[in-house]
């Protein structure tokens, strides 16, 4: 019987190994390696978080951050070449889209929360959002109180109003809503004068009016109606590529990467306009960042 040499049982014993990983790949890892290319699911128009420069190329801060994540799953996967698509996706169809396959990996702006729980998984919280109210500058509008009797916009499949309506200054309150088909359309509501004022994540409202043809026209008000994690959205019951996903955002956060791409989407001017959205880091999303979790919106306390 010829034995092996030691090279030759170093090759076979790799071989096996590769093998044996191979067959470990199970749900969205083993679906990026079998078709070399992972979706993610971004949105348009996001504020600084994720929005298009128009002809398929999305920007911001999470979309930045995605991108760094799926070069590393392409490392851990040694894989030679990833593509990403990139898969516009909408308050409405973001969660059926995540559940259907469709697209693996969402980076845009959605709050974690309870009953997103029971369909889809999130990532660590990236961003902890306030819930804010922007009006005409003009407007007699100074907080909730002000909001009985008036027109509310909000972009639908989004939670701004519900949350609204739950915030005990909101009691007894009668308003309308109108709805956007998304976040730009929910401001030219607002623009327009159809709408009185756009309930909406901060950091949104600040892109939005940052970007407007006359920032001056507009002020976001003071009153914050809502604390809300931001997380990355990821399919439900795959911890594997859950914990990549963890393990990427955590290794930005110590280099200090993830602080860098924070300051050049949130404190430099961006593109289009090049104007500054002018947030600068809070402390509940450092918070968030140095004690990695998954805490739903229920568990932050309301303000």
């Amino acid at each position: 019987m010829k034995f092996l040499s030691k090279t030759g049982f170093v090759l076979i014993a790799a071989l096996f190994a590769l093998a044996a990983h191979a067959q470990q790949l199970t749900g969205t890892l083993k679906k990026i390696k079998d078709s070399g290319t992972i979706v993610i699911g971004t949105r348009e128009s996001s504020g600084a978080l994720a929005f298009t420069l128009g002809d398929g190329k999305y920007v911001g801060f999470h979309v930045e951050m995605c991108e760094r994540i799926a070069k590393d799953i392409q490392r851990d996967l040694k894989m030679a070449k990833l593509d990403i698509k990139y898969q516009p996706v909408t308050s409405q169809n973001r969660i059926p889209l995540m559940q259907n396959g469709t697209v693996d990996l969402e980076c845009g702006s959605t709050t974690n929360n309870t009953a997103r729980q029971k369909d889809v998984a999130f990532a660590m919280t990236t961003y902890v959002e306030e819930g804010r109210i922007v009006v005409k500058a003009n407007s007699p509008i100074k907080g909730i109180a002000d909001l009985n009797g008036k027109t509310v916009a909000t972009t639908t499949g989004t939670t701004s109003v519900q949350t609204l309506r739950k915030n005990k200054r909101a009691a007894n309150m009668d308003f309308k809503e109108v709805f956007g088909k998304d976040h730009a359309d929910s401001f030219l509501l607002l623009e327009s004068g159809r709408a009185d004022a756009f309930v909406m994540d901060g950091q949104i409202l600040a892109g939005l009016v940052s970007k407007a043809k006359n920032p001056a026209d507009f002020k976001i008000l003071g009153e914050i109606l809502s604390v809300e994690p931001i997380a990355c959205m990821v399919r439900k019951d795959d911890p594997a590529f859950q914990k990549a996903v963890d393990a990427s955002i955590v290794a930005m956060v110590k280099s200090g990467d993830l602080a860098k791409m924070y300051d050049k989407w949130f404190m430099q001017p961006i593109p289009p306009a090049n104007t500054k959205v002018g947030l600068p880091l809070s402390d509940a999303t450092k918070n968030a960042w140095m004690n990695p979790n998954t805490k739903p919106m229920e568990e932050y306390a309301l303000p």
